[in-house]
């Protein structure tokens, strides 16, 4: 039953919030939507494409620097790139059965042991973990003025009170983590395990062959994903001349919505459009721009992963004995 919900409640949410999202719009805004849709320059929405193909090419390539650091074995190049296209359509569907797809993939075609590649996947998801929370930092920074517009309303009038918060927040923090290093309940030692991950995780990045190729290629991994979202808002005359400080958000709000539903079903268009309304953009445009960059993608891991799936036996295929 658990298993059920958790393959059942997310896209459920999503659709459900873009059910609500979507109520409060009349004819007209319909109407702007769809004349912001044929206004977009789609070369430039190819171009998107393209870049997106080129960061799972990259992630691919990358991958392959942990596999042969912690299994001490040449892998397959084809193997990994398309090990990747199942696991981004497999996690489409069910959230997180990608990463268990990646894995299974390598066992069976290179002979890998499971435990090991899965333990590499950890460490990449991390790696994104820590990323991501980087450009939060720089989203805090460059979008501050409108950020402390929208949350200052929920901020105690007096300084005295916020630092008062903030001890007691790191207060409760460390009591929180003394207990959970203690305590025997199934769901505590859980996280402490997760938290536990985490630490081998990063440790592990540091053992890396080639680190300087390595942490190379996760740069370019996360520029791509912010050229993706920059190259569709040029597209779009709405969102043509916006900043950094909105493009760098938007990421982060697209970001937050794929954690919440399948692949952002439901959420991305919410999230952004809801984020872009800071920066002056309109409803209308809002949603046609976050949509059409939502489909564009989404579509591409949809191919990406059906060619993976086609492509994989067939690659692998052993050439017959001669008799």
């Amino acid at each position: 039953m658990k298993k059920a919900l958790k393959i059942i409640v997310p896209p459920l949410i999503g659709l459900g919030l873009l059910a609500y999202f979507l109520s409060g719009f009349t004819h007209e805004q319909w109407q702007q939507i769809k004349h912001s849709v044929r206004r977009a320059d789609y070369s430039l929405i190819g171009l998107s494409l393209f870049l997106g193909a080129l960061s799972h090419l990259l992630r691919a390539f990358r991958w392959n620097y942990l596999l042969e650091t912690f299994t001490n074995k040449r892998i397959r190049k084809i193997n990994l790139l398309l090990s990747v296209g199942i696991s981004y359509l497999m996690n489409l569907g069910i959230p997180r059965s990608g990463e268990v797809a990646r894995a299974a993939t390598l066992t069976k075609y290179e002979g890998l042991s499971f435990n090991k590649v899965f333990g590499t996947i950890i460490t990449e998801r991390i790696i994104d973990m820590v990323f991501l929370g980087l450009f939060v930092l720089l989203g805090l920074y460059l979008s501050f003025d409108q950020i402390m517009h929208l949350i200052r309303p929920a901020l105690p009038t007096h300084p005295y009170w916020l630092s008062f918060a903030g001890l007691v927040l790191i207060l409760f923090a460390v009591l929180i983590w003394k207990k959970m290093r203690t305590s025997r309940h199934p769901y505590m030692q859980k996280l402490t395990g997760i938290i536990r991950e985490f630490r081998t995780g990063m440790q592990s990045v540091f053992a890396v062959r080639r680190p300087l190729i390595f942490w190379t290629q996760t740069v370019a991994i996360w520029l791509l994903y912010l050229l993706m979202l920059w190259v569709v808002m040029l597209a779009f005359p709405e969102t043509r001349n916006l900043g950094w400080n909105a493009v760098v958000l938007a990421f982060i709000a697209g970001s937050i919505s794929i954690v919440i539903s399948n692949g952002g079903l439901g959420t991305y268009p919410v999230f952004v459009t809801e984020t872009l309304l800071l920066f002056g953009v309109s409803k209308e445009a809002g949603f046609a721009f976050s949509t059409v960059m939502w489909t564009a993608q989404t579509l591409l891991l949809i191919l990406g992963g059906v060619i993976s799936f086609l492509l994989l036996p067939v690659v692998n295929e052993r050439p017959k004995a001669i008799p």
